[in-house]
């Protein structure tokens, strides 16, 4: 009886771990799929003509919509896509984002939240765009429909009073003459669907930052001042650049570039509470500067798109 207890058990867990991989006949054609529209993420960036950049993001879109509706689909990487791809620390979901520039001064961010089901079967919530369209971004909450749109390239995974909340840190190449970095906070209603933004962001005002009440931070700057915003898992704190105005005009964004010092955010009771010093001078002379981020005043960054 008992070895047959074992057996039992081992069958199930045997099938469930298996309920979790793609099949062969699945796996091929996830791959097909894939090499048929890896093409279009090249031409959304690279394209000359803005025509061919839309057209090659609706291919693109369709093509993984197809791809994710195979079962288990939230298990393949789609490593060759040149777009972002990030899974939640918690394998709860992961986010697709990417942007479609119609010319300098117009960048279309795309994207899709898809949730990992125990059944293998599609729960995707697409992510519409509106930044474009509304003066208030930092306001309110906002559902997938009226998404403030970024390129993510990190996730914090926090809880407080056993909930979850993902801050997410993007990018958007915005117009011809600034650059943003947003930290954004995705959470999940009672119906399990996505709501953007927090009120949970303490600061003193200074005139670069955002107005509070945020419900997203956001620093604008000069387009080529490759501003520092990310994650340090060792300081346990989102560390970014100290802007200032190279002409003394802090309203205008495209005169703003990094001072040569840093912020940061700590978590701490459901907020995100600011710290005017990250990095004190014993850790930086101890770490050698291995961990501390180049000023820009030190060191400008060549101009290119980076995470």
């Amino acid at each position: 009886m008992r070895l047959l207890s074992i057996l039992l058990i081992s069958q199930c867990l045997f099938i469930n771990i298996n309920a979790q991989h793609i099949s062969i006949a699945d796996l091929k054609q996830l791959k097909t799929i894939e090499d048929s529209i890896k093409s279009h993420t090249d031409s959304i960036i690279n394209s000359q003509d803005w025509t061919q950049r839309f057209t090659s993001d609706a291919q693109l879109t369709k093509g993984l919509v197809k791809a994710l509706r195979l079962p288990y689909s939230f298990n393949y990487k789609f490593d060759s896509l040149r777009i972002s791809k990030l899974y939640a620390p918690d394998s709860s979901f992961r986010i697709f984002t990417w942007q479609v520039p119609k010319d300098l001064t117009f960048y279309l961010q795309k994207g899709a939240i898809q949730m990992r089901t125990t059944d293998g079967s599609l729960k995707l919530f697409p992510l519409f765009d509106i930044s474009d369209f509304t003066k208030a971004p930092n306001d309110s909450v906002r559902d997938a429909t009226k998404w403030i749109g970024a390129i993510y390239y990190q996730i914090i995974a926090k809880t407080f009073n056993n909930k979850s909340y993902y801050t997410l840190l993007g990018r958007d190449d915005n117009n011809e003459r600034t650059n943003k970095k947003w930290i954004d906070i995705l959470t999940f209603d009672e119906t399990g669907k996505p709501q953007f933004g927090r009120n949970c962001f303490i600061y003193p005002n200074d005139g670069i930052k955002p107005p509070q009440p945020c419900y997203r931070f956001c620093l604008e700057f000069r387009k080529d001042a490759g501003v520092t915003l990310k994650y340090d898992a060792k300081l346990d704190e989102i560390i970014f650049d100290h802007l200032i105005s190279e002409n003394n005009d802090p309203a205008t964004k495209s005169t703003l570039i990094p001072y040569g010092d840093y912020e940061a955010f700590r978590w701490q009771n459901g907020k995100w509470y600011f710290n005017a010093q990250p990095y004190d001078a014993a850790e930086i002379k101890e770490e050698n500067n291995k961990t501390f981020p180049q000023p820009f005043l030190e060191k400008k960054e060549k101009k290119k798109n980076r995470f």
